[in-house]
């Protein structure tokens, strides 16, 4: 992890967001030696919101039907 002056930080923060971006690499920004803030890579959203579980998660069986019958339902008696 590199740290860098506040200052530093300030006069070169373009360059420095790009070789974040580029090498994924955190850069800590520093004031009078003491860390006051990170800057992290973002990680890009190339996924759909619909269909992101779809290699970590398998429906199996029926999701739709109640998992016990209605007639165990004592609220509907």
């Amino acid at each position: 992890m590199k740290s860098m002056a506040a200052g530093k930080f300030k006069a070169q923060c373009l360059q420095v967001m790009e070789e974040v971006r580029a090498t994924k690499e955190t850069v800590v920004i520093t004031k009078r030696g003491r860390p006051v803030a990170r800057l992290v890579p973002a990680e890009s959203e190339t996924q759909e919101f619909l269909g992101r579980l779809k290699e970590i998660i398998k429906i199996t069986g029926d999701i739709e039907s109640p998992v016990e019958p209605s007639t165990s339902w004592n609220i509907l008696k």
